[in-house]
């Protein structure tokens, strides 16, 4: 689950301040966790500032903090707060940006040439997948790999992401699929024909990013027109 730290201080130096996070970032290079920080100075008040630094889990996070050169910027910058600073830590339960990045990753995984990468980096071991084209749903890793590897084998294919809409856990993709038919697909053999197809897919994601379930919907009456197999 991903980890936000919101480190909020008091300060009449915050040139300063700027200065002591460049210089642990340097430090840290390599070795720093946080994935994202931001520092922002409250506008009623310009000795108010707030930083927000993400990590991918509390432990990671944990990991970071006891690093010494973060325990010395740490000590440094009390130093140069008016007070003492204030931590609250929070873990993030929805994360659409998060979502959306998942779901394109996923069109890049599956397209790449070469053997299938490991999907586990945005599916969850119990992904639920419903493709109206299939007479069942494929449920778990094992099934979506089959699913994806007879696509794979068939056609020599790129997904284009044309629009993406979040809302809540759920995000919608639009896509454009272009291929080459280069293998069996459905009992037709290659041809090696350059085909095309628009669609749909709506994922639903867990709090740590990874998609559970997706609902698909695509254009495979006109993709079988293309390959010659129904009248157009």
């Amino acid at each position: 689950m991903t980890f936000v730290q919101i480190i909020d201080c008091k300060t009449s130096r915050v040139e300063d301040l700027n200065r002591l996070m460049d210089r642990w970032v340097e430090q840290t290079k390599g070795k720093r966790t946080a994935t994202h920080s931001i520092v922002g100075k409250d506008r009623s008040d310009a000795s108010h500032v707030v930083e927000i630094v993400e990590f991918p889990s509390y432990d990671v996070a944990m990991r970071n903090s006891q690093l010494p050169e973060t325990d010395r910027i740490f000590r440094e910058m009390v130093a140069l707060c008016d007070e003492m600073p204030t931590f609250t830590d929070l873990d993030v339960v929805r994360d659409e940006q998060m979502y959306k990045a998942a779901s394109r990753r996923f069109f890049e995984l599956v397209s790449m040439p070469g053997e299938l990468p490991p999907l586990d980096e945005v599916f969850a071991e119990g992904y639920h997948d419903h493709d109206p084209s299939n007479p069942t749903d494929a449920v778990g890793m094992d099934a979506v790999r089959r699913e994806a590897e007879m696509w794979r084998s068939a056609f020599d294919f790129t997904f284009t992401v044309d629009d993406q809409i979040a809302d809540g856990d759920r995000v919608c993709t639009r896509w454009t699929w272009n291929g080459t038919h280069v293998g069996d697909f459905m009992g037709i053999q290659p041809t090696g024909m350059e085909v095309s197809m628009t669609g749909m897919v709506v994922h639903r994601f867990r709090e740590d990013g990874k998609a559970v379930e997706g609902w698909w919907q695509y254009d495979m009456l006109g993709l079988m027109g293309q390959l010659g197999a129904v009248e157009g």
